[in-house]
């Protein structure tokens, strides 16, 4: 069957990294399927991510301005939850964007908050179409 299968994301502190990650995932209905030393997953739907340290890092720091990815996407439920999700994100390393633009940045017809957490990886959480 089609369909996003897993994410895996290379981080340079996995304990700092599954911390936020952690809270944002459990928030959004993921739940923590595996954890060892060097890595964490978070389960939902049929698809995962995981989050891991390699040997194989090349450097410490994310850019979401360089090629490669630049944001995940994730269904925030109703428009209410997207808005207690933006506002709970700042106490778990989440730094809200485009403020001034909320929650419809992405166009009047687009119900969405955006976060980065301070190793630069960005979020975007969708509320569905009929809350919103």
């Amino acid at each position: 069957m089609p369909g996003l299968h897993h994410v895996e994301l290379w981080v340079p502190d996995i304990e700092a990294a599954a911390a936020g990650w952690g809270w944002l995932l459990e928030r959004l209905g993921f739940e923590p399927t595996q954890q060892w030393p060097e890595g964490r997953t978070w389960s939902c739907a049929g698809a995962y991510l995981t989050l891991t340290t390699s040997p194989n890092l090349s450097a410490a720091d994310h850019d979401r301005r360089r090629a490669g990815m630049n944001h995940l996407a994730f269904d925030g439920g109703t428009s209410d939850q997207v808005d207690a999700l933006m506002a709970a994100g700042p106490a778990h390393g989440w730094t809200p964007l485009y403020g001034e633009r909320y929650p419809h940045a992405g166009g009047p017809d687009h119900y969405a908050g955006w976060l980065e957490n301070a190793a630069g990886f960005k979020v975007e959480v969708v509320a569905d179409r009929t809350s919103g």
